[in-house]
């Protein structure tokens, strides 16, 4: 089964092809462009140096998020395009906090950790047991007092905790969890063959999930808005 993987939810934008488990071929860029221009000469470049066309993929991934609402709907709405224009393709979205668990290859319990600014995060919790990933908390977006207090009843248990918000509150990991484990610092960003191997997992066991966006929460400039609306009914 060959499957080409899209990673646009971060500041990198990636493509990975994969044949089975196997990966055939990743190109990644972090040089500052938006995803809207830097996507489709990368998917071209892909495709190009290992003489493939789109109609030779059996199936697509994309990241579903969270993460950039923009780079998001970018990845989504080109994997849509392709999965149109196919015959007989699978596609399946998968979790930007499931695809950094995936950088973890030891068993035991993974917490992925996305920075959401002010306090705020999304995470996960997942647990690896024979190159299975299991979901035992489902993503949520918080702020990290209520994650450390989501995570208190695993505070004695041995955690290997990923993602930029791992390295940003590694000190109060570290004082809340006597356990806690971290990656180095390369394996606290998406890496889009790992996020193509997820992809293959889930299509392999018919556990896909749709190509719609994970939004946890709002985006920004809904979020004034609606503040802004509930301001102005309050001084009515």
């Amino acid at each position: 089964m060959k499957l080409l993987a899209i990673e646009t939810s971060s500041k990198l934008c990636g493509v990975s092809i994969i044949e089975d488990k196997n990966v055939i071929d990743t190109l990644e860029k972090d040089n500052g462009l938006t995803h809207s221009e830097s996507l489709m000469p990368l998917i071209s470049n892909i495709l190009e140096k290992n003489n493939f066309k789109v109609s030779d993929f059996d199936g697509f991934i994309c990241d579903i998020g969270p993460g950039s609402f923009t780079g998001i709907r970018i990845g989504v709405a080109t994997v849509k395009a392709f999965v149109d224009s196919s015959l007989n393709t699978t596609s399946t979205g998968v979790s930007s906090l499931e695809a950094l668990a995936y950088n973890s290859n030891k068993d035991g319990l993974i917490c992925s950790i996305i920075d959401a600014n002010n306090d705020n995060c999304y995470f996960a919790l997942y647990k690896l047991e024979n190159k299975t990933y299991k979901e035992i908390i489902e993503p949520i977006a918080s702020t990290y007092s209520e994650m450390l207090n989501k995570l208190s009843t695993y505070s004695d248990t041995n955690i290997t905790f990923v993602g930029d918000g791992a390295t940003y509150y590694k000190n109060n990991i570290i004082d809340n969890f006597s356990k806690a484990k971290f990656l180095s610092e390369n394996d606290n960003v998406i890496n889009t063959s790992k996020l193509a191997l997820a992809g293959f997992y889930k299509i392999s066991s018919n556990t896909t999930l749709d190509l719609s966006p994970m939004y946890l929460k709002k985006p920004q400039a809904q979020r004034q808005l609606e503040e802004k609306e509930k301001n102005k009914n309050a001084n009515n």
